[in-house]
């Protein structure tokens, strides 16, 4: 994601158009709701995916008048055609409305689009992550399954990443993780950190363990404990790259009520 991607969704950082899963009855079957559900998911993705397009969308909202392609271009320092295509795509999706304004006073000029923010949205609104929207459709999704059968499932996406992190950790950093347990541990605990999980590593109670004193999924892992899985399979997943096949086991989690969490081995 390039810088200038990463300036306007901060500076335009207010609530953009989300959606909420339907909500089932005793008429309603779970995978009608989810169907409702994932079908919002890909209309609301391919309208704020771009974070260029979220952050246009932002911007538009904040111009009473409304603003035209050429406006859009200069203020994200964009190809004209680029910005207009952005702009299509939110009128597409009825997040923007598209009025022809004609030069003032009827002279010959071309007539040009101006583009305001729709004053009904097709959607209710709050605030959009990406990663959130994700992580949320990943809970409801495991939700609907048998605690034992989402536990796995999330076990092995976390094995998957893991492993994928595991490969590309390179020179001091592959080679300290695979002298020991303990320093191919290290280099796990290294790496979450890099993630956002705020880790170190400790010995408690006679076993070595990571320790998380901050979770990256949020309220999502709060909502849906079984995400913590993914924690437990990136730790397995790791080692196993690095280190060789190792019994991995929660000890505490921070959505089970714990203040940290914590993964022996």
């Amino acid at each position: 994601m390039c810088t200038t991607n990463l300036h306007y969704a901060d500076r335009y950082n207010t609530h953009v158009p989300s959606v909420r899963p339907p909500q089932t009855s005793g008429h309603g079957s779970p995978s009608t709701a989810t169907g409702g559900f994932a079908a919002s998911v890909t209309a609301i993705t391919n309208a704020f995916g771009d974070p260029t397009r979220r952050a246009i969308y932002l911007f538009v909202r904040g111009v009473d008048e409304g603003v035209t392609a050429a406006e859009v271009a200069s203020e994200f320092d964009l190809h004209p055609n680029d910005a207009r295509h952005h702009l299509d795509k939110l009128a597409t999706g009825s997040y923007v409305d598209v009025a022809v304004v004609r030069p003032p006073g009827g002279g010959a000029g071309r007539p040009s689009k101006r583009y305001s923010a729709a004053a009904e949205l097709p959607m209710s609104e709050f605030p959009v992550r990406s990663d959130d929207l994700v992580l949320s459709l990943l809970g409801k999704t495991l939700a609907l399954l048998p605690t034992d059968q989402a536990e796995i499932i999330a076990e092995q996406v976390g094995q998957e990443y893991g492993r994928a992190m595991a490969a590309a950790l390179t020179g001091t950093d592959l080679e300290a993780g695979q002298r020991s347990l303990r320093s191919a541990m290290q280099a796990v605990a290294d790496a979450l950190t890099a993630h956002g999980f705020a880790a170190h590593t400790e010995k408690r109670n006679n076993q070595l363990q990571i320790i998380n004193n901050h979770c990256p999924f949020g309220d999502v892992a709060i909502e849906h404990p079984v995400i913590c899985a993914v924690d437990r399979g990136m730790v397995k997943g790791m080692l196993s790259a690095l280190y060789g096949d190792a019994d991995v086991s929660t000890m505490e989690s921070l959505a089970q009520g714990n203040t940290f969490c914590a993964t022996a081995v």
